[in-house]
């Protein structure tokens, strides 16, 4: 049994703006299935089975993942013994690797006793066999769907649902290799969203009561817990903020924001030195905040004190949040703990999570505005994002830098984690389209939502399920993703189907 850690390749790291604090990981066994029978009476096909087992193990330490083999079950007796070693290594996902047909045997222990997704992963080393020169041997070791109906339907019969299954050839099939790799993405979400340390201070904000959250219900369904925190924690250490750490954190600031002159809005401004000042001091604070609670991701809303130091603090964490969020730290406003959740589960996925909310349809164009005041994901903004300084933050106290822009051209993926009648979590999920075009040049974020089959029919259909009015959006369509996701963690999921 041998454990392997890799990293993601610079590349993927340097077309970030803001690079990640903690790397993505997860931890995944994997295993193949034989026939001992096979060993004694084809020499060497064990070697050749081996071999590609390596192969499978090597492409998902490339993905950044622990990764540990557990070597080849060919008879019952092996799955039994398996099994704890299994639980023992705490995973987050297992790969069957079908190597060659396999008694369901080597299977039914594992899938009864295991509770953690199991993926089949069925590569043939030819894409066919060459029939001139056909031999058994030869078609033992591309046998590696054959066993796969049977285990399913063992799984069936062991009350559980029907594995998901890789299929295709070893080599030369990008399909299958993107298949392994977003289920190791898969595997990264499942990882952190059972151990994250959610923080929150204060409270909803009044009258808002799809805000209003069960925290233990939340661990009790998700794993991650919720760190009650204190406003006045903040105020404490901002007193060990340094001159040096806010001209560094304001330099910082400047490099990764534009700071475009205003244009129709009376409520905006450029960005003044003050507003800087004060986000980039906050900026720093929050840091600190985050390092202090050991936290993976931050719900808040509070007012503070008309005039009070505290509320200068808590009105200015916009920009601090938006870096904390493009870095892998998700953190939400108006003390949404659901959308933070959301949030931490489209960041692992490697696809953003931005918070938004829907703003004005376009009836002319067929399109909704998405987006929101507050923390952004600002990795996947289309361009360079603004700041802009606000008189006012509509609805909410204070004033401040405030960042402005839309996600990138291309698919989008939003998920809202809404709550049924029975105190249940839902996710609520739907793909669409970000469109090239204007967005209101007012302080917020704006995205261009295109949804089929129209924005009306789409929309009734949103909100037909149930979601918070808020939700988590990211780039790329990745909504199966989101449903494995809500399988393994046993949470009902809805895709709003556009043919329907």
């Amino acid at each position: 049994m041998t454990a392997l850690t890799a990293r993601p390749t610079p590349s993927t790291a340097s077309a970030l703006r803001i690079p990640r604090r903690k790397p993505r990981t997860a931890r995944i066994g994997v295993f193949g299935v034989g026939y001992h029978v096979y060993w004694g009476q084809f020499p060497g096909l064990l070697d050749e089975l081996t071999a590609k087992l390596e192969v499978l193990v090597q492409r998902v330490a490339a993905t950044g993942v622990t990764v540990t083999n557990f070597g080849i079950v060919d008879k019952a007796q092996d799955a039994y013994a398996l099994l704890p070693k299994l639980k023992a290594a705490d995973l987050d996902l297992v790969f069957c690797d079908m190597v060659t047909y396999a008694t369901s045997a080597t299977f039914g222990a594992i899938i009864r006793g295991l509770d953690v997704p199991i993926v089949l992963v069925a590569l043939q080393p030819l894409a066919a066999l060459d029939y001139a020169r056909a031999t058994t041997h030869m078609q033992l070791a591309n046998d590696d769907f054959c066993s796969v109906p049977e285990f399913a339907g063992v799984a069936i019969r062991m009350g559980k649902r029907p594995p998901e299954i890789v299929l295709g050839t070893l080599d030369d099939d990008p399909a299958a290799e993107a298949e392994i790799v977003e289920w190791c993405e898969i595997a990264m979400a499942l990882h952190d969203v059972k151990r994250a340390r959610l923080g929150h201070f204060g409270h909803p904000i009044e009258h808002m009561l799809d805000m209003q959250t069960d925290q233990t219900a939340l661990t009790a369904a998700f794993g991650c817990h919720i760190v009650q925190t204190e406003a006045d924690d903040l105020l404490r250490l901002e007193r060990e903020v340094t001159d040096e750490e806010i001209v560094q954190k304001r330099g910082e600031i400047l490099a990764l924001f534009d700071t475009p002159d205003p244009m129709v809005d009376p409520l905006t401004r450029k960005l003044t030195d003050e507003d800087l000042q004060t986000s980039a001091r906050v900026a720093v604070t929050l840091d600190k905040f985050v390092a202090h609670h050991q936290l993976d991701g931050l719900a808040y809303y509070y007012e503070g004190e008309p005039g009070s130091p505290l509320r200068t603090l808590v009105t200015n964490l916009i920009v601090g949040n938006s870096l904390l969020t493009a870095a892998g730290f998700p953190m939400c406003g108006e003390s949404d703990l659901k959308t933070c959740l959301a949030m931490l589960i489209l960041d692992r996925l490697g696809i953003g999570g931005s918070f938004a909310e829907f703003h004005p349809i376009d009836f002319h164009e067929g399109f909704v505005l998405v987006g929101h005041d507050g923390p952004h994901h600002i990795n996947i903004a289309d361009d360079k994002p603004a700041l802009r300084s606000l008189i006012k933050y509509h609805g909410k106290p204070g004033h401040g830098a405030s960042v402005e822009f839309k996600i990138k051209e291309g698919p989008i993926t939003m998920l809202s984690v809404g709550v049924t009648a029975h105190g249940k979590f839902k996710f609520i999920v739907a793909e669409g389209q970000s469109v090239r075009g204007p967005i209101p040049a007012t302080g917020n974020t704006n995205t261009r939502g295109f949804f089929r089959p129209d924005v009306k029919t789409f929309l009734k259909r949103w909100v037909a399920e149930g979601p918070t009015h808020h939700f988590a959006l990211g780039i790329g369509h990745r909504a199966q993703s989101l449903r494995r996701i809500g399988e393994a963690l046993g949470i009902e999921t809805v895709i709003i189907n556009p043919e329907k």
